[in-house]
């Protein structure tokens, strides 16, 4: 049943996307300056599963000062190698849960962060700026990382930090965007603008966030902005996947060459796919034996085309 301040929240964001088509009438420039609160806007913390309490509740907590805020960071196991979690837009560490569970078991030292307005973490407000500085601070205080495992915004995010210098032994990409202008096109079909308010939109974000770049998008695309040479790559994405679609995860696994694996699966969709039990498989294999571990499991294929093109029109 929908409560009165759910329906409240529909109504209002309803409003805002009507304001977004009316400014459009008058110039692309219009509609992007009403719609950037909007993109930008985190939304409703995600609140804890409860198949995920016991590992949310069993962490030890802390917290890391990250752009003149305390963000809260939780930790599991006591292995010699840590491995870093990266939740995504409006996640939170807890989400994790199945894959700690895996990890811990394996003798790895598990450590997460949740971002300003995510999980318990306090604030409104956020841009990619503070996972960045969030990760930054963590390796300063941890030094180099195991592996590295972001969820949807936060591999991306991963992947722009390893490629700025963060050290880890590879990355595990799980249902995330392979480029950061996708998340801008997606928003912009969302509330049915034209492609000419997705540029203005685009243009009026970058200003925003990285005013000193004229164009920073190559920075947060990993086809064009890549791994690291010779730093391992585990995509797993789900074939449904309605908020980041699967060619995303193709396209990041297909610019990576041999260094990459792709597990797809089935039916999980972007949060569930955490969970799935070939995503637990390919990520314990990835960390405790490399490429060829996961090629073992019998999980990752490079798509066919007929699989590419399934996987374009789904999204």
């Amino acid at each position: 049943m929908t409560t009165i301040a759910e329906a409240a929240t529909t109504a209002v964001l309803a409003g805002r996307v009507a304001a977004i088509r009316a400014a459009e009438l008058v110039s692309p420039e219009a509609s992007a300056a009403v719609a950037l609160p909007l993109f930008m806007r985190v939304g409703g913390r995600l609140p804890v599963r409860p198949s995920d309490r016991a590992v949310h509740e069993s962490a030890r907590r802390a917290t890391i000062r990250v752009r003149g805020r305390d963000l809260a960071t939780y930790e599991w196991g006591s292995g010699p190698d840590t491995i870093l979690l990266v939740h995504g837009w409006r996640g939170r560490a807890s989400q994790f849960a199945p894959i700690v569970r895996e990890l811990r078991a394996e003798g790895f030292r598990l450590l997460a962060f949740e971002a300003p307005a995510n999980g318990a973490s306090p604030g409104r407000r956020t841009d990619i700026h503070d996972w960045l500085g969030a990760i930054e601070a963590l390796q300063a205080r941890e030094g180099r990382f195991h592996t590295i495992i972001g969820h949807s915004f936060g591999a991306m995010a991963a992947r722009a930090a390893l490629s700025d210098g963060i050290a880890a032994g590879g990355l595990i990409a799980i249902a995330g965007p392979s480029r950061a202008r996708y998340l801008i096109d997606a928003f912009a079909r969302r509330v049915g603008v034209h492609p000419r308010t997705a540029d203005a939109l685009a243009a009026r974000f970058a200003r925003h966030i990285l005013p000193e770049l004229a164009d920073p998008w190559p920075r947060f695309d990993g086809a064009v902005n890549p791994l690291p040479d010779r730093m391992p790559l585990l995509v797993v994405h789900d074939r449904s996947d309605r908020e980041v679609p699967a060619s995303e995860g193709i396209r990041l696994h297909d610019a990576h060459g041999a260094r990459s694996r792709l597990v797809l699966t089935d039916g999980a969709g972007h949060n569930r796919v955490l969970g799935a039990d070939a995503t637990l498989d390919a990520v314990t294999a990835f960390v405790t034996g490399g490429l060829g571990s996961v090629d073992r499991t019998g999980l990752a294929a490079v798509p066919q085309r007929s699989q590419r093109r399934a996987a374009s029109t789904r999204s």
